[in-house]
């Protein structure tokens, strides 16, 4: 009979205990062994599969994942591959229990049954906007009742917003944040406004979807004092997408107070893609109404168990949390310090990037986690999306250097666009990540790429194609 493969015996049991990673929902389960701290050769063992010569400053998109989990997922994948049958009937709910349980614990739920492990952020969002979406279909909901969204949500979540809630009758209402932020006050007052909009002439705020972290821009969200506001207006549920919140900054869901809660656990906290976590409190009637989008052998038995059925596919990411867990407790105060060092790093990277390049930062250090906005030399002329797109392309083709540009379209009225220090309007952005194993000279790579693009008067215009070639294409 298939079983939990035997490195993780000890793991599971811990994990399952009491339905909660350390038996009490407080905190992770212990490291299976106790450890000597990680030294800084064995992270660099770690991680030696990354392609050498490449400064990855960009962990944000698709995190990273060290061999040690990597080895533990290739004993579930052989677990499967030798007996799929015995697999999927014997061992696949126990070891999904056991991560479930495990997340339980690293976010302080209430109980392992409010968590379902899902594939991304993306697959969470589907599933409580398809639920709002059936809302207004079946008549719960009235058109033109109100969703709510930042400007800066995630393009995949945007897209489903629409797709899912504006098809069905839904008016969604958009919150102006402004970049680069000065506060979390702003963050505040902008939302305010933005909600007042969206109750005008009594209308109904059915569902706030609100990042914890937004992607691009990078910003750390006032999450717990935007759900109260939430409560104070009545809107009806808040759904967070914390696709970078593990591994960035402490997650609470008890605290934070949310009905909906997802991030991805592939990001920042060293699981291999693809694995997230949806978390709804289990005394909310509606945790009986939501369903996984993809309809399989368990649909109606509950969404943590119709998530861990959806057909023939590899489910080992979702298997080796607890092995992403030893891994961080080999750390100096384990995830907590990683995500410490992790922000003092960034920020000493970032202030050093916007001295060599006259500009400045987009947020204050307070608004960052593990991820921050530099702004780039005015002279770079970045005018568009398509701009940032082919100078990021060149930065990895030319120079080697992995890092996401951003377009800062949006011109905050009554104020002038930022400048830099030769009076030029800065309109493109680097969002630079620090995980642990990034070095200094990864970011000094990106800053020497980027003093020789100005010093030879490069502009983004020279990347554009031409007329003939457009015509062509």
């Amino acid at each position: 009979m298939a079983s939990i493969p035997p490195d993780d015996e000890a793991a599971a049991a811990a994990a399952t205990e009491n339905g909660h990673g350390n038996g009490n929902g407080n905190g992770p389960p212990p490291a299976k062994r106790a450890r000597s701290v990680i030294t800084a050769a064995q992270i660099r063992a770690e991680f030696e599969h990354h392609e050498a010569g490449v400064a990855r400053v960009n962990n944000g998109s698709f995190g990273c994942c060290p061999a040690a989990v990597l080895d533990a997922q290739a004993r579930w994948q052989r677990l499967f591959i030798a007996q799929p049958d015995d697999f999927y009937f014997h061992a696949l709910q126990p070891g999904l229990r056991r991560s479930r349980a495990a997340v339980a614990g690293l976010v302080n739920a209430g109980d392992v049954a409010e968590v379902s492990l899902v594939d991304n952020a993306t697959t969470a969002a589907a599933i409580v906007l398809q639920h709002a979406a059936w809302s207004f279909a079946e008549g719960r909901f009235s058109r033109g009742d109100a969703v709510l969204m930042l400007h800066y949500a995630y393009g995949a979540v945007k897209k489903s917003i629409h797709a899912y809630v504006a098809r069905a009758g839904a008016t969604v209402v958009e919150v102006p944040l402004p970049f680069p932020v000065a506060s979390a006050d702003a963050i505040i007052a902008e939302f305010r406004a933005a909600l007042a909009v969206a109750k005008a002439g009594g209308r109904k705020v059915r569902l706030a979807v609100i990042d914890h972290i937004t992607s691009m821009p990078s910003v750390v969200i006032p999450v717990k004092e935007l759900v109260a506001i939430c409560r104070e207006e009545g809107v009806d549920k808040v759904f967070i997408d914390a696709a970078h919140s593990i591994g960035q900054v402490p997650v609470d869901v008890r605290d934070i107070g949310a009905d909906f809660y997802t991030s991805n656990l592939h990001k920042w906290f060293f699981c291999p893609p693809a694995v997230a976590f949806l978390h709804t409190r289990k005394d909310d009637p509606i945790a009986s109404q939501l369903h996984h989008p993809v309809v399989s052998h368990e649909y109606g038995n509950g969404l943590p168990m119709e998530s861990g059925w959806i057909g023939t596919r590899d489910y080992s990411a979702q298997l080796v949390v607890p092995e992403s867990i030893d891994f961080v407790n080999r750390f100096e105060g384990g995830i907590e310090g990683i995500r410490s060092r992790n922000h003092e790093k960034v920020i000493e990277m970032g202030r050093m990037l916007a001295e060599a390049w006259g500009t400045f930062l987009g947020t204050p250090p307070e608004l960052c986690g593990s991820m921050v906005m530099v702004g780039l030399p005015g002279c770079l002329g970045v005018e568009c999306d398509d701009d940032a797109l082919r100078v990021r392309t060149m930065l990895r083709k030319d120079f080697m250097v992995e890092v996401p540009i951003y377009y800062n379209s949006r011109v905050v009225e009554g104020q002038e666009m930022a400048k830099d220090k030769n009076g030029d309007a800065v309109t493109g952005y680097v969002r630079i990540s620090h995980q642990v194993y990034n070095v200094r000279e990864d970011y000094e790579k990106l800053r020497d790429a980027v003093n020789k693009l100005v010093a030879e008067g490069f502009t983004s215009s020279k990347l554009r194609p031409s007329e003939k070639q457009e015509t062509m294409a």
